[in-house]
């Protein structure tokens, strides 16, 4: 979610986050409340569990650890929560508000799909593919940066990324 974002939108999505701390047992986010902001988890672990019909139970989903971030849904679609979270050990997370998530998070998303898109209209291989076609391989990809004289691959090494060549030169 934050890939998108360069080094200056990095520095003040990192001083607007707030931390925040939760107890074992303690919910993060209540399932259908409003959703104001979203969590990176820094230390612990946290449950999500969802309800799938008003008499249901609880049903697991997965565990947060640190790295990973929830509660963006609400946030990208102005929809009550989906899920529930609760702490599954004492937690600490990182906040980051509404305002600040639409201002620069959802916007250098939004620009970087448009310069994926506008990227591939240019590669020849992808001529053929239709529009919708284009997006999807725009919602897959994931820019990498590389210094004069790293390897990207290797002969003889297995594989599983498709790179393209979007700045720079490379010498096979």
């Amino acid at each position: 979610m934050f890939q998108a974002l360069d080094d200056k939108e990095k520095d003040i999505v990192i001083k607007a986050m707030e931390e925040c701390f939760f107890k074992k047992g303690q919910h993060v986010i209540k399932q259908d409340d409003d959703g104001e902001v979203l969590y990176v988890v820094d230390k612990g672990k946290l449950d999500c569990f969802k309800k799938f019909s008003k008499d249901a139970d609880d049903t697991y989903l997965k565990t947060y650890v640190p790295g990973e971030s929830f509660g963006e849904l609400a946030l990208l679609y102005n929809c009550p929560r989906a899920a529930s979270i609760i702490a599954k050990e004492d937690s600490t997370l990182f906040s980051l508000d509404r305002n600040c998530f639409n201002a620069i998070v959802k916007d250098a998303a939004m620009n970087m799909r448009t310069r994926y898109e506008n990227f591939l209209g240019k590669v020849s291989i992808l001529e053929s593919l239709d529009s919708k076609e284009r997006m999807k391989i725009c919602d897959s990809m994931q820019s990498q940066k590389f210094k004069a004289g790293d390897y990207v691959i290797k002969e003889g090494e297995f594989g599983n990324t498709f790179f393209m060549i979007e700045e720079g030169t490379a010498q096979a």
